[in-house]
């Protein structure tokens, strides 16, 4: 059974800092590529960023780059999402995505074989 689990999650002031973990288990991880999404109260989930396979390729959304870094560790079977200089709209419930046999997590969300369930960021100004 796959198992996307998302951690560090949490409440942090406007120029703060988080890192999100995702663990994932019941896969082969280093054939997926991973991603993580963003849903914000009342929005729709929007794409945040993406690393493929090797780690070697990745991908943000013009309103992170810069300031998240997305990163795999293949040998622990997790993907990271480092965010800096968090700002109030950064609030949202963030999502870990793995993609099987492609270079890159469409930003789209399209094909995408498995999801998290998400942990809570809250930036407060």
């Amino acid at each position: 059974q796959v198992q996307l689990v998302e951690s560090g999650g949490g409440l942090v002031q406007a120029g703060g800092s988080l890192r999100l973990s995702c663990a994932a288990s019941g896969l082969t991880f280093s054939s997926f590529a991973m991603g993580w999404f963003r849903q914000a109260p009342g929005k729709v989930r929007e794409f945040v960023a993406a690393i493929s396979w090797s780690g070697g390729t990745t991908d943000y959304a013009d309103s992170v780059k810069a300031r998240f870094t997305i990163s795999r560790d293949n040998a622990k079977n997790t993907v990271h999402l480092q965010m800096n200089s968090l700002k109030p709209e950064d609030t949202a419930v963030y999502y870990c995505a793995a993609d099987y046999g492609t270079r890159t997590v469409r930003r789209d969300g399209y094909g995408i074989d498995y999801w998290g369930k998400g942990t809570l960021v809250t930036v407060s100004s």
